[in-house]
């Protein structure tokens, strides 16, 4: 809504919060990062002077300069003034972790503690009506949050005007298998195989890039080599890497691809493959004489067909010929590993940005639900999810620095990352390492197993120690069953705009939220809180430093009761992180855990923790595009306690042909005493109601103390001596835990 336009200065009020101001030149054309404009009419006032001009909403009172078009100071509020924009804004994200070892620079986000951000869309090229991105003239154009801490409010609003969070394949939120190994179609099939075997769900079967020819200059000759850089470093990476791109299946490994894609479907399994783009298509190339063809170029010379983002004719091939063929075989979608640079011949235009933005809106053909996997390319990359944050080092370190850059993340808006679940390459073979990864890895948005190509490297499960093995496959089986919640969670993010994994301050605004870096709010109910440090080899716990909002709050995995409102330092044994739901935590998940079944008809558990909590689980095909169409289904769950009764009221939802007629449900009450209930949902309310309700209690303090004295390691008649005097600082900290348990 342009509320002023005089002497190169546009000013637009988009809503009572966030104001527009355009100086030099102006646009109303969606930019890459900017995609919508319309939003409701706020109501406002104007004051104009010499200098500035004021403009008064009902939440906050903008002042702009008229010289510089910035504005100079916004009252907020709730009474504060704010003169610094920017000022305190929170960390974002990166476009990738390659190499890292342990921490990285994150890029600014949207949100800030001080109260106000800047989104500066000056540099983003437009996109004109045919799509084309296109520089802009010399501008400033930037997008004023005044938000307060009302982070959420300002996300939905960040999303409204950035285009929204998709949603993303049920199939997604399974366990994927990749590795960067040159596997054979047999080794392939026998290691997926094997994964049946066991029962244990993988529901995304990645092949790295060994999938296509990789050696080609021993296999097609020099000229099979020949490569047109754009900058040193693509130039160096060709040098080194002459068989980094492909678009033809290595026949020698793969004999029939087809087969494989075929049996991989059968079993329930989706299938991509890795992509790096970047040096063009080769006459070896099994579509080459097809591209030829279409770009008006003589297959008999043999010459380089160069990649060009900026050119239709290429890009419109790059889709028919090269991708297409590969999914009418049996591809569901495509990793994306650009890594070669920012450079492209339309100046401003970064090639990972243009790749992820086509290659998404050609995935969205034929009604199916669009996604890749790729990098970050910049705030608004959310709309082209997933993302991949490339090559970490397997280290404490860096496993420490995930969750945190994974919840920072949703101050950028980029909601949907996926990590190389135990750590890339380089580091240390530490069984506790991998399993602590894992189970960060099962309470991700996304848990991609993957490693390098290094024989000491692979992700399995059983090539661990029995204990770590045996953890490890609880903790896969356990991220299959909670799909449901996953998917809800998923169409929140969506709908919403709630990330999956949400900093605490989000929803708790003091001090102590922002302290707690490493833990986070999952799926809208769940506190998680990652261990990223090794154990303590006397004692065989590892901990972790927890801060519990006001409640009480229960451990999902040992039932261990806490009051909140304070900080705790909690232990855990190799089987367990703290993972914590609130009073009237409802969490739905499938009773079946070892298939990759993720069909509407299976039955359900029902988890619940007493107190006042509702819940609406969302379902749909979960791949397709029908639910834009109203084809989706909302099962309503209210949860009431009332002094010693509890009422659970479980109501179908009205949609019909979503769901089976009749489906069966579990409910387990986690913290009570009372046995699993099974009900069957069909057509009307189902309610469950227990009188007389006793709640489960921790175990007495002194046996909890027993527990932790005797399993500290060492002579025990030295023991015995020190434990009657002075207990060591590792045990008085464990022993502290349980001070703060609800009894």
């Amino acid at each position: 809504m342009i509320i002023y336009e005089k002497k190169k200065l546009r000013i637009s009020l988009l809503t009572s919060r966030l104001l527009r101001t355009e100086k030099g030149s102006f646009t109303d054309l969606p930019t890459q990062t900017v995609q919508n404009r319309d939003f409701d009419k706020p109501k406002y006032t104007i004051i104009e002077d010499k200098n500035r001009i004021n403009v008064q909403t009902e939440d906050v009172l903008f002042s702009v300069s008229l010289s510089s078009g910035e504005v100079t100071y916004a009252h907020l509020k709730s009474g504060e003034c704010v003169r610094e924009f920017g000022k305190n804004v929170l960390p974002g994200t990166a476009r990738t972790l390659d190499t890292v070892n342990g921490a990285t620079k994150l890029e600014d986000g949207i949100t800030s503690r001080g109260g106000t951000s800047i989104l500066n869309d000056s540099k983003s090229l437009v996109i004109g009506e045919d799509g084309t991105p296109t520089p802009r003239q010399k501008c400033n154009d930037r997008y004023w949050f005044a938000y307060g801490h009302d982070y959420l409010a300002q996300l939905r609003d960040f999303f409204k005007l950035t285009g929204e969070v998709p949603l993303i394949p049920k199939y997604a939120l399974g366990n994927w298998w990749s590795r960067y190994r040159a596997y054979t179609q047999e080794e392939y099939r026998a290691l997926m195989q094997k994964f049946i075997d066991k029962e244990l769900p993988i529901s995304v079967a990645t092949i790295d890039m060994d999938w296509h020819w990789v050696d080609v200059i021993k296999r097609f000759g020099k000229q099979a080599g020949e490569c047109d850089p754009k900058s040193v470093s693509e130039a160096v990476f060709n040098a080194i890497a002459h068989g980094w791109t492909g678009y033809s299946w290595n026949t020698e490994l793969f004999p029939n691809h087809v087969e494989l894609l075929s049996w991989l479907h059968d079993k329930g399994f989706k299938v991509t493959l890795n992509i790096h783009p970047s040096q063009g298509v080769r006459f070896f190339e099994d579509a080459y004489e097809d591209m030829c063809a279409r770009l008006g170029k003589d297959p008999e010379k043999k010459e380089l067909i160069p990649f060009d983002i900026t050119d239709k004719d290429f890009v419109k091939a790059y889709f028919e010929a090269l991708h297409h063929p590969l999914e009418r075989e049996g591809v569901d979608f495509w990793w994306i590993d650009w890594q070669q640079g920012t450079k492209t011949k339309i100046d401003g235009l970064d090639p990972l940005w243009a790749l992820n933005h086509y290659h998404y809106l050609d995935s969205a053909k034929d009604g199916k639900r669009p996604m890749i996997l790729s990098r970050y390319a910049g705030l608004g990359s959310h709309r082209y999810p997933l993302g991949f944050s490339g090559d970490t080092h397997c280290t404490w370190e860096s496993l420490d620095f995930q969750p945190y850059f994974t919840n920072c993340a949703a101050n950028a808006g980029y909601t949907w990352w996926s990590h190389d679940i135990g750590g890339h390459m380089h580091g240390v073979q530490d069984d506790e390492l991998y399993l602590r990864w894992l189970q960060l890895g099962v309470f991700s948005p996304i848990n991609r197993l993957h490693s390098s190509n290094s024989e000491f490297m692979g992700k399995e499960p059983w090539k661990r120690s029995w204990a770590v093995n045996e953890i490890s496959e609880r903790f896969l089986r356990l991220r299959h069953k909670l799909i449901p919640y996953l998917y809800t969670a998923n169409y929140r993010t969506h709908k919403y705009g709630e990330p999956i994994c949400m900093p605490m301050y989000y929803r708790y605004d003091c001090d102590d939220a922002y302290k707690a870096k490493n833990q986070f709010i999952f799926g809208g109910s769940l506190i998680v809180c990652p261990i990223t440090q090794p154990s303590d080899k006397k004692l065989n716990l590892a901990s972790v430093d927890v801060w519990l909002p006001k409640g009480r709050w229960t451990d999902i995995f040992n039932g261990r009761i806490y009051n909140g409102g304070r900080w705790v330092k909690m232990y855990r044994d190799l089987d367990s992180i703290p993972v914590l739901a609130p009073a009237g935590a409802i969490v739905p998940m499938y009773k079946n855990d070892r298939s990759n079944d993720l069909s509407l008809n299976q039955p359900l558990e029902i988890n619940i923790w007493r107190g006042n909590g509702q819940y609406s689980l969302y379902e749909d095909d979960g791949e397709t595009t029908a639910y834009q169409n109203g084809e989706f289904a909302l099962t309503e769950f209210s949860l009431v306690e009332e002094n010693d009764k509890l009422t659970l009221t479980i109501t179908p939802p009205e949609t019909e042909g979503i769901l089976p007629l009749e489906r069966e449900m579990c409910i387990k009450f986690r913290d009570i005493i009372a046995d699993d209930m099974l009900v069957k949902v069909g057509k009307e309310p189902v309610v469950v109601e227990l009188e007389n309700v006793a709640p489960k209690k921790n175990e007495p303090l002194d046996e909890l103390k027993s527990i932790i004295l005797t399993r500290v390691q060492g002579n025990n008649d030295k023991k015995s001596l020190t434990f009657g005097k002075l207990l060591p600082k590792f045990v008085t900290e464990a022993l502290a835990e349980y001070e703060t348990l609800e009894y």
